[in-house]
Parts: C-alpha cells; sequence; structure tokens
C-alpha cells in the first residue's frame, strides 16, 4: 500500500477550553496513482488529515507511513497547494515556477527549461513574464499547480485549492487538474466540500463526519473519463453522495421524472 493511514487520532489541548479532538482513529489506504477525494462539512477534520499525510503535523496517536516509512516531517515528494495559491508577488510566472527548482539546486539552465516546460502545459507561455497581480484566480491557481508539478513530487495535497474562485472558473481548474492529473499520473488527494466536485474528480471520494473527524464511509466513483457533469450516472453517484450526509438535492434529474 503507498499510503496508509492507521488509527490516526489528532487532539489539540486548550487552557480555556481543554482537550478537542479533530480525528478520532481514522484508517485509510491509498494506491500509488489514485485520486482521493476528502469531503465532508467544515470542521470534520479533512485539512488536519491533509496535514498529518503532508507531515506539517504529527498524530497524537496512531500514525501514517508512506511506502513503508512513517511520515515524521515534510518532504519535497508531497507538495501540497492551498487555495491562497502562495505566489510570490514580486516574482513572475516563470520565476515562481521556478522557486522549488532553485530549492533542488538545479542548475539556472534546466531550472528555466523545466519551468516553461509546465508553464506549457497549464496553458500559460504566453503569460510567463507576467506577475500575479496581472492574472487572475484561475491563471494564479495554474500557477500553483505547474510550480508544484516542476518538482516532480509523487503526491499532491490539494487543501480546497478551488474554494474562492467563481462557479465557472472552478469548473475549468476542474477540468485542468483532471487533465494534468491524467497525463502525469501523480497521487492526489484533494479536500473538499463540494459533492459534485468530488464526483468528477474522485476515483474515491471519502466523507468524514465532524467532532471528532471520522470516517464514515468510502464510495468508489466508477466512471469513465471525462465525466459529463449532466449525466445520469453522474447523478446516482452525487445522490448517492447526498444521501450519506442525510440530504435530498432539491433540483430532480431528468430519470426521476
Amino acid at each position: 500500500m503507498f499510503i496508509s493511514v492507521s488509527d490516526a487520532s489528532r487532539e489539540y489541548f486548550f487552557k480555556d477550553k481543554g482537550k478537542t479532538t479533530a480525528l478520532h482513529k481514522v484508517n485509510l489506504e491509498i494506491e500509488k496513482g489514485e485520486f482521493i477525494c476528502l469531503l465532508g462539512p467544515s470542521g470534520c477534520g479533512k485539512s488536519t488529515l491533509l496535514n498529518l499525510i503532508a507531515g506539517f503535523d504529527k498524530p497524537t496517536s496512531g500514525q501514517v507511513s508512506i511506502n513503508g516509512e512513517v511520515v515524521l516531517k515534510p518532504s519535497e515528494d508531497r507538495i501540497t497547494i492551498f487555495q491562497n495559491y502562495g505566489l510570490l508577488p514580486w516574482r513572475n510566472v516563470l520565476r515562481n515556477v521556478e522557486l522549488g527548482l532553485e530549492a533542488k539546486k538545479i542548475p539556472k539552465k534546466e531550472r528555466r527549461r523545466i519551468a516553461e516546460e509546465y508553464i506549457e502545459l497549464v496553458g500559460l507561455s504566453a503569460y510567463k513574464n507576467h506577475y500575479p497581480a496581472q492574472l487572475s484566480g484561475g491563471m494564479q491557481q495554474r500557477v500553483a499547480l505547474a510550480r508544484a508539478l516542476a518538482v516532480d513530487p509523487d503526491i499532491l495535497l490539494m487543501d480546497e485549492p478551488f474554494g474562492a474562485l467563481d462557479a465557472m472558473t472552478r469548473m475549468s481548474m476542474q477540468d485542468e487538474i483532471e487533465r494534468l492529473w491524467q497525463e502525469k499520473k501523480k497521487t492526489i488527494i484533494f479536500v473538499t466540500h463540494d459533492i459534485e466536485e468530488a464526483v468528477f474528480l474522485a476515483d474515491w471520494i471519502v466523507i468524514m463526519t465532524p467532532s471528532p473527524g471520522r470516517i464514515k464511509s468510502i464510495i468508489k466513483v466508477p466512471l469513465a473519463r471525462k465525466r459529463d457533469r449532466t449525466g445520469v450516472d453522474f447523478f446516482k453517484i452525487r445522490d448517492k453522495v447526498f444521501a450519506e450526509f442525510g440530504l435530498k438535492d432539491t433540483v430532480e434529474p431528468d430519470y426521476y421524472l
């Protein structure tokens, strides 16, 4: 098993509130190359679990291992992409994408070649000399993706990366990350609270419950790619996820009529 989360719990202690349990005995196994969505409401521990896998935090009990090695600290093999993009405003697109390559001490000429390759991959070659303030939110997110992919990590950890985007740009970025995943076959763990986003992207949807965070269920998404957001099979999976939350969509799809 590539990624293994075994009985992982995370507790926090506050002087005024006492103990708070963010995660309780979470077990999860992920194969190499899979696209996993962690789905649930705010406060269910999605980001906490992502941080444990990234190595930014450690479980209070249990463990997380990757390729049989216990995760104790961050690694360049695991790159996290956040909602705020994390671009340096004083660097243009090219130099932002080069940032991780600089940290790996890649020679300048090779660094430039790799950065330009990934900028082209996300469709921003015409903007490589632009600065973040000159780009739309979707374009900034593509720069963040190019920067992450350029260092060739084994795992991409994405914490609600499209949450700040408008609906149309968000759908465009979902198409983009799905295309990049198909091309590069990275293992992706993607945090979201959007059910349709999870159905569109994931091989497996991991549904979490709050207070404390547990895994309620894991739903396989057996839909062929590229997925039709208006298709009957898409709606059926979506409604199955809704049912796990005790919800029913207010819009009846055609197959109910």
